[in-house]
């Protein structure tokens, strides 16, 4: 009797993620243009403007080629281009949906798998497109030859990978930061990042101008080629002039970064998808909580005064808005005074600059407590309490600003190397200070607006004139209050009595002391008698 066997059926393939990553990622972008006309029109100009600008790169690019310093700019650019990459998911974490992979945890997918898919998905784009055409054109700025040319087709890929890598491996390994309310913060942040960033640049290409252009820039680059994936660059380059082992070296650099890369996406993504997060831990102990916050008010005066300063000094630190606000009042008071001295056009008095910008902050007390400021209300209920809440908010803006103002004029000084100006330089800063403290308490409770929590308006809709009225208005009145010291120092330079000018630090400080405590007792009576009106004007938003 014959015997049949029967072969077990094969297992069904699986079928590779990556096509079905792709499709998924063109379906994002498909759909997300068929929610609204205006989100299409946005979405289509900002491709034009990308592909504009990416083209003129490129042919930039091409143009440098043969140049003597092509090298020493791509290798530059690349490595501009890769920082770029690596913090701009941080900033703006809701740029791209497929960043948040916590959206695939329920489902049955193995780490590298799905790595090599989210790979390939994160390289449609305009991002990746951009990235492609200024690798391409740097490749074709240095190659001279057929083996460069080959090298440069490797470079443009590994460029292009270690890229895209950075920035996933780094958007995987915060994506809980991203998510949580400090990654918030660092999207409100991301303007004040930019425009340090473009003053940076720009003190730099003056710096390049007058002191004899790229040339300055080849040690940096000597360096630099050796880090990919600018080593990848500084491989073709190396290629071309001969230096084979070289470019081997280079190149094997950022195959080994792309390498490191990807293993730690992989293993961020799995602690990420295995890991609980903070909705499944315990809250903190309170005991830490209280600890944390006997350290903050055990230096601060006791009563509502150090309540006060607490709650206004913990608004700059938890509040978004807040903390934009003061970082970029920072940033610019620093930026402004230094930047102007290292370039050799700035003066002392420009460390004004720091007292005058975190002097701005004093403007619109109440707006930043929003419809929180009806339990602030409730405990004002005569005009001894309204000047104790202005007064404890005054003093935490200069518990910040006058060290701040201080180190700033220093810095300042130092940098310009004439120590002489110094105390009438703080003795201005310091009577600014109390001028604007003065106003602002006058302004805050004269022209209130809300500051939306959400977006990035910081003015409600139709009360944009009350803000420029509160600002602009209370700058120009803080002005007119320190024009008696302006006259002395203009006074004691003119009739040469340079030797008296030190008497302008007691006399600055003095003054602003008393002009800020004469505003807060001007202003302590209308901001009790229009409680109902500031609240009604700050909850708008």
């Amino acid at each position: 009797m014959a015997t049949t066997t029967t072969k077990a059926p094969r297992p069904a393939r699986t079928p590779s993620l990556t096509p079905t990553f792709v499709s998924l990622k063109l379906a994002l972008l498909r759909n997300g243009l068929r929610q609204s006309a205006g989100r299409r029109a946005a979405y289509i100009a900002s491709v034009v403007v990308t592909l504009l600008f990416a083209a003129l790169q490129l042919i930039g690019l091409i143009a440098l080629r043969g140049n003597e310093h092509a090298a020493t700019l791509v290798i530059l650019l690349a490595a501009v281009l890769a920082l770029g990459w690596t913090f701009m998911p941080l900033f703006f974490p809701s740029g791209d949906e497929t960043l948040d992979a916590t959206r695939l945890v329920m489902l049955p997918l193995r780490p590298r798998p799905l790595v090599r898919a989210l790979l390939a998905s994160s390289l449609v784009g305009i991002g990746p497109l951009f990235t492609l055409c200024l690798a391409a054109g740097s490749v074709v700025a240095v190659a001279h030859g057929t083996a460069a040319a080959l090298t440069g087709l490797v470079a443009i890929a590994l460029t292009l990978l270690v890229c895209v890598a950075l920035a996933r491996s780094v958007a995987s390994a915060n994506l809980r930061l991203l998510s949580s309310r400090k990654g918030r913060d660092l999207a409100v942040l991301s303007g004040l990042v930019i425009a340090v960033g473009i003053q940076v640049v720009n003190f730099g290409a003056q710096s390049l101008g007058r002191s004899g252009g790229l040339s300055r820039l080849d040690p940096a680059a000597d360096i630099i080629r050796w880090i990919p994936p600018a080593s990848a660059l500084g491989a073709v380059d190396s290629v071309s002039q001969g230096s084979y082992a070289t470019g081997l070296a280079q190149l094997a650099l950022c195959i080994a970064l792309l390498a490191a890369l990807l293993t730690y996406w992989q293993r961020s993504l799995t602690r990420l998808m295995t890991s609980p997060d903070g909705s499944t831990l315990q809250a903190a102990e309170p005991t830490r909580t209280r600890a944390r916050a006997h350290g903050l008010t055990r230096f601060l005066p006791e009563g509502r005064t150090g309540t006060v300063m607490e709650r206004t000094l913990r608004y700059v630190w938890r509040d978004p808005k807040t903390k934009a606000a003061w970082v970029t009042s920072l940033a610019i008071g620093l930026i402004v005074p230094v930047f102007n001295a290292l370039q050799g056009t700035g003066s002392v008095y420009f460390a004004c600059f720091a007292a005058g910008m975190l002097g701005i902050l004093m403007y619109n007390q109440f707006g930043q407590d929003s419809s929180a400021f009806w339990m602030v209300a409730q405990t004002i209920s005569t005009t001894r309490d309204a000047y104790t809440e202005l007064r404890a908010r005054a003093l935490a803006l200069a518990l910040i600003t006058i060290p701040y103002a201080v180190l700033v004029t220093l810095v300042t000084t130092a940098i310009i190397g004439d120590w002489r100006p110094l105390p009438e330089a703080l003795g201005l800063s310091f009577a600014l200070l109390g001028s604007m403290l003065a106003t602002g308490a006058w302004c805050s409770a004269r022209f209130p607006y809300s500051i939306p929590q959400e977006g990035y308006k910081n003015v409600a809709p139709g009360q944009a004139g009350l803000a420029w009225i509160s600002i602009f208005g209370g700058m120009l009145a803080s002005a007119l209050l320190c024009a008696p010291l302006l006259t002395l120092t203009i006074w004691l330079h003119a009739s040469g009595n340079d030797h008296l000018l030190w008497l302008l630090l007691p006399g600055g400080t003095l003054y602003g002391w008393a002009i800020a405590h004469l505003g807060l007792r001007f202003s302590a009576p209308r901001a009790a008698a229009r409680l109902p009106e500031i609240l009604t004007a700050v909850s708008k938003g």
